[in-house]
């Protein structure tokens, strides 16, 4: 989570008009962001948990392939234009909802992660499809937020752990078990 959160914040600071598009943006996506995800979620595999593999390989992924799309041009192969990009990110929009919805069942900062990765998806989908740059500024901004929030939920999840009680809170979700009641068969009468 620390690796999607420090990622994404490198971006949206970019977006945000802090610096320009550089390498240290591509090398926190291929490294950070993108191979230390992926070794993540097939850590969470190994342990069992779907819902990590999913999302730590799946937006592994997306930081390799972003930063490839931005670099392979430079090698030759034809840039991806706007609509293509806003395809691209409409279609993390849709999957990332999705997770979003798996969240409901986890915990709450979970849920603020997967719910303003949502809206920062489907606004940089919107900016780069209708070419409306006011769009993109509002994006930029909800990415910061998404990535605060993830760096924050990643930090709770280490420092929890860490210290054996909660440091920073992240909302656990508790569930009321179902309660089955089988019929017991009565004992036998004297």
């Amino acid at each position: 989570m620390c690796a999607f959160g420090l990622t994404t914040l490198v971006l949206m600071l970019h977006n945000n008009g802090l610096y320009e598009m550089n390498t240290m943006v591509l090398a926190m996506g291929i490294f950070y962001g993108g191979a230390v995800q992926l070794i993540a979620g097939i850590l969470e595999w190994k342990n069992g948990n779907t819902f990590g593999t999913v999302a730590f390989t799946s937006y592994g992924a997306f930081w390799l392939s972003f930063c490839f799309l931005l670099m392979l041009p430079a090698f030759g192969f034809p840039a991806a234009d706007a609509a293509a990009v806003g395809w691209f990110m409409l279609v993390w929009t849709v999957f990332t909802f999705a997770m979003f919805i798996g969240t409901l069942r986890i915990a709450r900062a979970l849920q603020v992660v997967f719910g303003l990765g949502s809206i920062g998806f489907c606004l940089l989908a919107l900016n780069d499809l209708t070419g409306i740059a006011a769009i993109g500024d509002v994006a930029a901004i909800v990415g910061v937020l998404l990535g605060c929030a993830a760096l924050y939920t990643g930090l709770a999840e280490v420092l929890n752990e860490v210290y054996g009680r909660v440091v920073l809170p992240i909302g656990p979700v508790v569930h009321e078990e179902a309660t089955v009641q089988a019929e017991s068969p009565s004992a036998p009468a004297d």
